[in-house]
């Protein structure tokens, strides 16, 4: 059902910490003309906790309002799962096409809990799912045992991986085929993911550098490796920038040298400042003097 780039956008706030929708219409157009085959909003990139059901309800029109018909998934990333399954139903009330789920972020579920939060949801909105699966980041660890569990409910369709362990791509082909469009969820190491099997990559650098995102994958669906990794190779340092604490606050500011937006981000989040900013900023301009020509695809 999902192939492609798709990219985790940010949110974008005013100056008065308000929704800035015209500033997210824009940045999302960028990802639009770049190739990008769907949008996922809300997630932690988009600082989705930090948002009223409200808003997260705003941000989904807008995209919906620039992605046409390419698909448009809300993150659903709420403490209780009697919230996420709400948020779930006015998703799908608003002509969401999906939902990206992620196991509660404040109480670490076992087995037994996470499969049952899974399907509430996925009963709550019946929207096709793809499960977010991120044990660093929040601690649960949606297994591969899991997933085999999950598979007899046809709305569970697509799995966003992001153990962090490259093997973990390979045991789930192994173990259930193409039963899943299978995800690549983190960023650096999103060229060894697709070298075993991925057919899509959850993106957060795209946000800033969408062409390039979108060449990679390309390349790599064309079979035309080597370009594909010569361009990864200059990506890696900006890639790092994804796997960090500070995740949202370093891909802001790679916007904002990039696509030349803010850097504006909800409390308790503040921007990159002293010596952390310098550091970051450094890799990004040391990045852009060396951009790579792409080649066609």
């Amino acid at each position: 059902m999902w192939t492609g780039v798709f990219p985790a956008v940010t949110t974008k706030f005013t100056a008065d910490d308000r929704l800035d929708h015209a500033e997210m219409e824009r940045c999302f157009n960028l990802q639009m003309e770049a190739g990008c085959d769907g949008i996922i909003v809300c997630g932690s990139l988009g600082e989705g906790p930090m948002l009223s059901h409200d808003e997260k309800i705003e941000v989904l029109k807008t995209a919906q309002k620039v992605a046409g018909k390419k698909p448009v998934l809300l993150t659903v990333n709420e403490a209780g799962t009697r919230e996420a399954a709400s948020i779930a139903k006015r998703a799908a009330k608003e002509g969401a096409n999906g939902l990206m789920v992620v196991p509660s972020p404040i109480y670490h579920t076992n087995a037994e809990e996470t499969v049952a939060a899974l399907r509430a949801v996925a009963e709550a909105g019946d929207l096709p799912v793809m499960i977010y699966s991120n044990r660093l980041a929040y601690r649960v660890d949606v297994t591969v045992d899991q997933m085999e569990e999950l598979a007899s409910d046809k709305r569970f369709v697509a799995i966003k991986e992001s153990s962090d362990d490259i093997r973990r791509s390979t045991e789930i082909i192994n173990r259930l085929g193409s039963r899943y469009d299978l995800f690549t969820g983190v960023d650096n190491l999103a060229f060894e993911a697709l070298s075993v099997g991925a057919i899509g990559w959850v993106a957060g650098l795209v946000t800033a550098f969408p062409r390039e995102t979108v060449a990679i994958y390309q390349l790599m669906k064309q079979g035309r490796r080597e370009e594909a990794l010569a361009i990864y190779r200059w990506f890696r340092p900006l890639l790092d920038l994804d796997v960090s604490t500070y995740l949202v606050q370093n891909i802001k500011l790679a916007e904002v040298f990039a696509i030349h937006t803010n850097d504006r981000v909800r409390m308790p989040r503040q921007p990159l400042s002293g010596e952390r900013r310098k550091a970051v900023e450094k890799i990004i301009k040391d990045a852009l003097a060396v951009r790579p020509k792409l080649p066609r695809f």
